[in-house]
């Protein structure tokens, strides 16, 4: 488990330190900034990385069972079939990022952080099509264990970016601009590192391109659409709450104080997906292996281990309360801000220690369908009313709305606690055959047909 999960920790707490390192800088250019980069990052960003990363986690299943059961040709074959894919569904996300003022403004956004945001959306578009490369080449090396690149290389980025986000900031004094630039190839670098590594360092798995990669596409667009609703639906939760801020009093306080839990908790989450890679993997593996034993024992050893660390980290931030905030900004009424949202902010990290640990599971088994039901009833049937009542209703404000969220994400991880019990797993054992041989037929026919015609 620890040589997929540790390497996937260690390489997204990394990645995610693009988007701390940036926000640290533009906090200290103005408020606004610091909002519009908020705003931008947690909605439209984490918007995209929703819909690409939920799609590109059918890779995930896909890869890790035909890796399990020895079907080592068709993983090149899946992730150029994850790359047209995924490449199609951007192209329908751009007109957000183009179209970012006005949308905010009818949302009831204030003009000057909406006006910005607009800035920052257009920069960011570059920053959405380097996930599709990323989240595709890390799932197709994370199947086979060869994930250790990938760590490498977040590392080397992030160490980059911190140092020309300073170059471009503080010493030529670029501002947003230098900053944004330094985003962007922060998020770039490691891509090519990763295209060079599969091009040239996996024999076995990458045969080089294919048409193979335009064939039988449905199975695979049908996979990625329940698996871009199953986290779409869990990753734009938060986006929500940010949204809901922005239409309280002292909307540029609230939203600066949120943001900067949020970063902490989605910096701590990457911890947490790091388990879910380990568990998604794990449990594909066993699967593709026939091993229903083994699968139950992935997932078992995965939650403990990822849950033991939360608890640490949930004592933890219970203590550090406001002095976190100082790293992202000097005002100290956003410090204040911080503090009184801290003990929420704490047991977010305690939640997040299962419950991304249980979607990675569904993901190995190939449930996002079933999932993604569960996170419209838990999310937005129960969580954001509740949220929305407690806040507007009772006036309890931003602690109202992640109060009620937090219910959400904790009836979602009891239920999903509750299927991984109940689940036949010598059946799915059989799915995860059968899957296998249906689309292993295919490529031997296609293959078959290729040499009839040489």
């Amino acid at each position: 488990m620890w040589i997929v999960a540790g390497p996937a920790i260690f390489s997204r707490f990394s990645t995610f330190g693009i988007t701390v390192v940036s926000q640290a800088f533009i906090g200290h250019i103005g408020s606004t900034e610091l909002a519009a980069y908020a705003l931008v990052m947690t909605v439209l960003v984490r918007f995209a990385n929703g819909v690409l990363l939920g799609m590109a986690s059918a890779l995930e299943t896909l890869c890790g069972q035909a890796y399990g059961a020895k079907k080592y040709e068709m993983l090149g074959v899946y992730l150029q079939r994850s790359w047209l894919v995924l490449f199609l569904a951007s192209l329908f996300l751009l007109p957000i990022y183009i179209f970012t003022t006005p949308i905010l403004k009818f949302l009831g956004q204030e003009e000057s952080i909406a006006e910005m945001s607009g800035s920052i959306s257009l920069w960011s578009i570059g920053v959405v099509y380097a996930f599709i490369v990323s989240f595709t080449c890390q799932m197709f090396l994370q199947a086979q264990s060869k994930n250790m690149i990938i760590a490498y290389l977040a590392a080397f980025s992030v160490s980059i970016h911190l140092f020309l986000s300073w170059l471009l900031t503080v010493k030529f004094e670029f501002g947003l601009n230098g900053a944004m630039t330094s985003t962007i190839l922060a998020y770039w670098i490691p891509n090519l590192g990763q295209l060079m590594f599969i091009f040239h360092k996996c024999p076995e798995t990458w045969k080089g391109f294919s048409f193979l990669a335009f064939k039988d596409l449905w199975p695979v667009i049908k996979l990625s659409l329940s698996s871009g609703a199953m986290l779409c639906l869990e990753i734009w939760y938060n986006t929500v709450l940010i949204l809901l801020t922005g239409n309280m009093k002292n909307a540029r306080v609230s939203i600066d104080a949120l943001s900067i839990c949020l970063n902490i908790n989605g910096w701590e989450m990457m911890i947490a997906l790091g388990f879910f890679a380990g568990a998604s993997v794990r449990v594909a593996n066993e699967l593709g292996r026939g091993s229903s034993k083994g699968a139950k024992f992935s997932i078992v050893i995965t939650v403990v281990t990822s849950f033991g660390i939360g608890f640490l980290l949930f004592l933890l931030f219970l203590f550090l309360r406001e002095r976190l905030s100082y790293v992202f900004t000097p005002n100290p009424e956003v410090a204040q801000a911080v503090g009184n949202l801290s003990p929420l902010l704490a047991f977010s990290m305690l939640l997040n220690s299962v419950q991304p640990v249980l979607s990675g599971v569904s993901v190995g088994a190939g449930w996002q369908s079933i999932v993604a039901y569960v996170n419209i009833g838990c999310y937005y049937l129960i969580g954001i009313p509740v949220g929305v009542l407690l806040g507007h209703i009772f006036h309890m404000q931003v602690k109202g709305i992640w109060i009620g969220m937090l219910f959400g994400t904790f009836v979602q991880t009891v239920v999903l606690v509750t299927i991984t019990i109940k689940t036949d797993w010598d059946k799915q054992v059989m799915i995860a055959q059968n899957r296998i041989n249906k689309w292993a037929v295919v490529e031997t026919q296609e293959s078959n047909n290729r040499s009839s015609v040489a």
